[in-house]
């Protein structure tokens, strides 16, 4: 017998659509601000689904489902992951706002905190924006924000991609409301 024998994906007991639809979400909300590429955008949607995320708003000039290079990363995320599309991505924050969610940047910015430092409210719903792969957050949207959160980067790139920062945040949250 092989150690460390690789899982077929018939052993991995995945969630039906309806299962994942069914099954409590974990307390977050992402926001694609402006994000140009479609394969981000699907990257997104797979990560948002591995963490039984609430929803995830596409903002500005994100594109939305059904598109076929979405899909082509999505690979039928977009199929549980419920989603929804605003125009202007201020007003939906402000919105959200109303709603007592709190909203988390995701951007470099004068006295934001570091990822590794923040710790999540119980009982607490969080929106998390990023942004536009050139220009981020837009700052008006960053101003709004209860917080703005940066990932602590220790090489000499100035960023990283959208869909590895999705994936670090939301792990790193993920993990932190769990406790």
């Amino acid at each position: 017998m092989e150690r460390n024998r690789k899982l077929k994906n018939s052993e991995l007991d995945r969630k039906t659509i309806e299962e994942f639809k069914a099954a409590k979400k974990t307390p977050l909300i992402v926001i694609l601000d402006n994000i140009r590429s479609l394969n981000n955008i699907g990257s997104v949607f797979r990560t948002a689904d591995a963490f039984l995320i609430e929803k995830i708003c596409l903002c500005g000039i994100t594109a939305v489902p059904p598109h076929k290079d979405i899909q082509k990363t999505a690979l039928g995320a977009t199929d549980t992951v419920a989603w929804e599309y605003h125009k202007d991505t201020l007003g939906l924050v402000k919105n959200l706002k109303e709603q007592h969610i709190k909203i988390l940047s995701i951007e470099q910015a004068e006295n934001a905190v570091m990822l590794n430092n923040f710790t999540p409210e119980a009982h607490q719903k969080y929106a998390i924006i990023f942004g536009n792969e050139v220009k981020g957050v837009q700052q008006e949207v960053v101003s709004e924000s209860d917080t703005v959160i940066e990932i602590p980067q220790y090489g000499s790139k100035h960023s990283i991609n959208i869909s590895v920062s999705v994936g670090i945040v939301i792990w790193d949250l993920f993990n932190k409301l769990q406790n």
